[in-house]
């Protein structure tokens, strides 16, 4: 029962019968029949050894720390609990199992998301908020879920119960469906990206980095996480109106542009706007991509916009755009060193760039993420890709 998440990670709704478990055999045999389902469930799925043993270990512990959470709190099993009243219920089960499922749902998957977190050498919060932001609402309905299977179970038997599994089923399918649409999404969004890039060797990668530095850049002014991703996907799509053959011959070209094919290529970022506003989801994200090479001082193009008047979204990818061209080797030069690269920007302070963000950018660490030690990835990230499978369960 699993369902796709971002960053490569998979979720699992068989956390309501492991807690259900809890509920009815808090005690060591919950522990050893959770651990034993969850193995045969790794073996049927062909798990690596180090996937297996890792989602294995930190089940078992997650679950070991719940229950004891759980007795410690004077949780008592369900089947005992009978003709009680609503206050000793809720001290007795209530409260316990309130604790307990949040443990097992941070430990999970703050686990999780620290192993992929190293592996893919991002923040443990960005992966986590990827992985599981979106389906905090369906986990805190599954705690009265949790209760209901159990309390059917302890009463009424197994038969009964499992009929509780039609509605967790829809459930699990909707959001299922929904996550694997967003998943498709952003996978087409990428396949479009590479396509342009494919046409100029010199340029690959150069808007997945760009999406890469805008955020960063966002984040450090402080921006919320919404206002980040926006950043984000429009600094993926900033050079997506390249994708029309006008471009192409240009973009191959090794040679100085003549003033024709510059006008040409000034032309992109109207092409671009044009082409995401013709996309529901993505019309908030068309003057981002409109005016990205608007420069401060107003001679920027296409509309020479100035200062305010500019997105911030714009002004940011403006940033990461420029950081990109000089870090990156091109056909007349290899990339530009961290000096150079700080003397550029307070050369084009006010010019080119917004004074209140370069300011920010000089005084904070962006500089040590952008010009990182040689030495920064260890031979422990290939056992972290290995490990990174994730997911609730």
């Amino acid at each position: 029962m699993v369902f796709l998440l971002p960053r490569g990670a998979t979720g699992s709704i068989s956390f309501i019968p492991y807690m259900t478990a809890v509920l009815l055999v808090p005690n060591f045999a919950a522990l050893a029949a959770i651990g034993l389902a969850n193995a045969i469930a790794e073996i049927a799925k062909r798990r690596g050894v180090i996937k297996f043993a890792f989602n294995t270990a930190q089940l078992i512990v997650t679950y070991a720390i719940a229950i004891a959470v759980y007795r410690q709190l004077g949780g008592v099993t369900l089947l005992a609990l009978t003709h009680t009243s609503a206050a000793d219920a809720t001290l007795k089960i209530g409260i316990p199992l309130i604790v307990a499922y949040g443990i097992v749902f941070t430990l999970n998957t703050l686990l999780v998301s620290h192993v992929i977190a190293l592996a893919t050498n991002v923040r443990t919060w960005q992966v986590w908020r990827e992985n599981n932001l979106s389906t905090v609402g369906l986990d805190i309905l599954a705690l009265p879920l949790v209760f209901a299977f159990a309390w059917v179970y302890a009463n009424y038997g197994p038969m009964l119960a499992s009929l509780l599994w039609l509605p967790i089923l829809g459930l699990r399918q909707m959001n299922t469906t929904n996550l694997e649409l967003a998943q498709t999404n952003r996978e087409l969004l990428e396949l479009m990206v590479k396509s342009i890039e494919a046409r100029d060797p010199y340029t690959s990668g150069h808007s997945r980095r760009v999406k890469e530095y805008a955020i960063k850049i966002a984040k450090l002014i402080g921006l919320s996480g919404a206002e980040v991703e926006k950043v984000g996907t429009a600094a993926l799509l900033h050079d997506v109106g390249k994708i029309y053959d006008k471009y192409a011959p240009i973009l191959a070209k090794e040679e100085r542009l003549t003033a024709e094919e510059w006008a040409v290529i000034k032309e992109h970022p109207q092409d671009g706007a044009n082409l995401i506003a013709t996309m529901t989801k993505l019309r908030e994200l068309v003057p981002a991509v409109r005016h990205h090479h608007e420069n401060w001082d107003g001679t920027g193009y296409p509309e020479g916009l100035k200062e305010t008047e500019i997105p911030l979204a714009s002004r940011i990818i403006m940033f990461a755009d420029t950081f990109d061209a000089m870090t990156t080797e091109r056909p007349y030069r290899g990339p530009l060193g961290e000096e150079v690269v700080r003397s550029e920007l307070r050369r084009c302070r006010g010019r080119q760039f917004d004074p209140e963000i370069t300011d920010q950018l000089l005084e904070s660490d962006f500089w040590a993420w952008l010009f990182p030690p040689t030495d920064r990835v260890t031979p422990r990230t290939s056992i972290l890709r290995l490990m990174a499978t994730g997911g609730r369960r």
